[in-house]
């Protein structure tokens, strides 16, 4: 089917999409994949274990990971990406790519993925240009900057901070000629905020997940990334998130996950 002809993005699906990280500068290094048999490999347990995507990246976008250009990032996603997008195709399941880079992205759509996202925000124009051209679903995180690996300071409220963004952000990329349909929203909680202490970090992210109704009220899908470490408040926050409800969660362990709704009675998207 030709991507213009695909339709909406469902909303209120709760699908999970694993992690697969071709980056070997991770935090979370069992999610590492660096020949193209290993990825393939986490992909089948991936999507064995309740996935209905897959999220492939080369580049991390911690502030702890190394910036690498063009070619370092694709010689780490080249091979991986037509594998699993093979993959992906034949199990009916989606694959996006994470990048910042406008020309990594376009490489791995002509190799097969099907969903954008961006990690730089779509603040790179050409990127957005790119997400205008191809017309493919695109996770749109939300960042304090140009940058979001850079450190920013962060006054008030965060989910008014955030809405406020997609506010002036939404109407820019629909002039550019991205299809409103086409856009999911992620409040950025991935990226930290950085260089923050847990304790504030966590008080950070149990705002915005508890205040997810403010980002509902775009209409727009919502793209969590969910929380993998093992502590009491990770679990915290990762309970908060099933209960708020989104729309894609991108996990590291689906089992967890996947646990946690059983336990909340609460159940996966397909």
């Amino acid at each position: 089917m030709p991507r213009s002809e695909q339709s909406a993005i469902p909303v209120g699906s709760m699908r999970l999409y694993g992690v697969i990280n071709a980056s070997p500068d991770s935090l979370a290094d069992f999610s590492v994949a660096t020949t193209v048999e290993g990825a393939v490999a986490r992909a089948c347990e991936l999507l064995d274990g309740g996935c209905a995507g897959i999220d492939l990246g080369g580049a991390g976008s911690t502030q702890f990971a190394a910036r690498v250009d063009i070619e370092v990032e694709w010689s780490r996603l080249g091979g991986k990406v037509q594998a699993l997008a093979g993959l992906c195709r034949d199990r009916g399941a989606e694959l996006s790519v994470d990048s910042w880079q406008p020309e990594v992205m376009r490489r791995a759509l002509e190799c097969g993925a099907t969903m954008i996202n961006a990690a730089d925000g779509l603040q790179n124009p050409a990127m957005v240009r790119l997400a205008a051209e191809l017309d493919v679903p695109v996770v749109a995180p939300f960042v304090w900057g140009p940058d979001p690996k850079a450190s920013r300071p962060v006054t008030g409220d965060p989910v008014e901070t955030i809405c406020a963004w997609f506010r002036r952000q939404l109407p820019q990329w629909e002039g550019a000629g991205i299809q409103r349909h086409r856009l999911i929203l992620d409040p950025g909680t991935g990226f930290g905020p950085p260089g923050w202490e847990w304790a504030d970090r966590y008080r950070y992210q149990k705002r915005v997940y508890e205040s997810l109704d403010a980002l509902r009220a775009f209409g727009l899908p919502i793209y969590l990334p969910l929380p993998w470490k093992q502590t009491d408040q990770h679990d915290e926050l990762l309970e908060i998130c099933i209960r708020s409800g989104f729309d894609y969660g991108r996990c590291h362990r689906p089992d967890r996950v996947l646990e946690a709704m059983a336990r909340l009675g609460v159940a996966a998207g397909s």
